[in-house]
């Protein structure tokens, strides 16, 4: 088995490190907390009672024609059996802070949850398929996965390949795309998808929990030619994915980007497994520079906490809702929701702006 080292894929990350000078004050989130648990048999969802999910992981989403859809990893019935290495919600309402209860799931002929991508459950070929992040062109879902090769030890992972598939159905039967598949190394394997200014850009980590975070861009026609993706190598856009340098250095586990536009800033949520916690940093550019890290929620509160995603198209305002999965003490998707809190720095230019009369000179500002 060829095994890829996670961490020389992160070290182009140092090379970005910033003077404290220059790493813009940004947002906070405080107050974390459990709004509901969404899967599982303690869940209002009933999703054991419903669709045999007991246990699943994940939970990140996208909108497609109207509804938001939630996609798990690895999903397992009663006691372990019927596993499934990935599955996909329909949510009855967009809105995290109304009902954010489970509508529908794609099932299989006995009302299961169904796997969409299927897998080959190989160890040391194709162990299990784990979908990474989607987006929705049109008529057409997308999924990126990775093809994962073997588990291994403390947050890491093999892969053999990462790849898009997709959906022409609202996402019952789903097909391997033939063209767009990346080798293992490229420090894409897995994804945040962020549509932006007609642009869809990919965030990136390696396999495992060890890498930095990469920036690259396509057109939604060609999603599915890798050629045409360019990567941000610290100064601009280049065609070649090995150029690509981080824009957040490592160790970055699964993660999630949105923007706030009340507070005119990218927010990236994930998990450092160093520091075992969720980690949050802000920017006004997604190319950066990116705030120091800040910690969202602990392992010490919330024990085996991983794959914080951010709610897609809410209002960043005061609150945030994000999904964030447990593989302890139960193996489980949550609903979780934070105060968001502009900096004592932010704030201060804010109450500055408000006091300057329209048309002063730059002199009378500084004065």
């Amino acid at each position: 088995m060829d095994v890829i080292d996670t961490m020389a894929l992160s070290e182009a990350a140092l090379s970005l490190d910033l003077p404290d000078a220059e790493i813009p004050q940004g947002l906070r989130i405080v107050d974390t907390e459990i709004v509901s648990q969404l899967t599982g048999a303690a869940s209002p969802n009933a999703t054991d009672a419903r669709w045999n999910v007991h246990g699943t992981d994940l939970g990140h989403m996208f909108k497609h024609k109207g509804d938001l859809f939630m996609v798990f990893g690895d999903t397992y019935g009663s006691d372990g059996g019927d596993w499934r290495s990935n599955t996909l919600a329909r949510m009855a309402d967009p809105d995290p802070a109304s009902d954010f209860s489970i509508a529908a799931m794609i099932e299989t002929a006995t009302g299961a949850a169904k796997e969409v991508i299927r897998s080959a459950k190989i160890p040391g070929f194709e162990w299990t398929v784990i979908p990474t992040n989607g987006i929705s062109l049109g008529e057409r879902m997308v999924l990126h996965y990775m093809s994962v090769r073997m588990w291994g030890q403390d947050d890491k992972w093999y892969v053999r390949r990462s790849g898009l598939a997709y959906s022409d159905d609202d996402g019952q039967n789903w097909t391997r795309s033939d063209t767009a598949m990346w080798p293992a190394g490229t420090g894409f394997e897995q994804v945040a998808y962020v549509e932006h200014e007609g642009l869809i850009y990919v965030f990136g980590i390696p396999q495992g929990r060890f890498g930095g975070v990469r920036l690259g861009r396509v057109t939604p026609e060609d999603v599915f030619d890798p050629p045409a993706y360019e990567y941000w190598t610290g100064i601009g856009w280049a065609r070649d994915v090995h150029a690509a340098q981080a824009v957040v250095p490592a160790p970055a586990g699964e993660l999630s980007v949105a923007w706030s536009e009340v507070h005119q800033s990218w927010l990236m949520m994930y998990l450092e497994p160093v520091e075992r916690a969720v980690i949050l940093r802000t920017a006004p550019t997604m190319t950066g520079p990116w705030t120091d890290a800040q910690i969202v929620a602990h392992a010490d509160q919330y024990p085996g906490l991983y794959a914080p995603y951010i709610v897609p198209g809410q209002t960043i305002d005061d609150t945030v809702y994000f999904t964030m999965s447990k593989w302890k003490p139960v193996y489980n998707v949550f609903l979780m929701k934070g105060t968001v809190e502009a900096s004592s720095v932010e704030m201060a230019v804010m109450d500055a702006t408000d006091l300057i009369e329209p048309g002063s000179t730059v002199e009378q500002i500084a004065e």
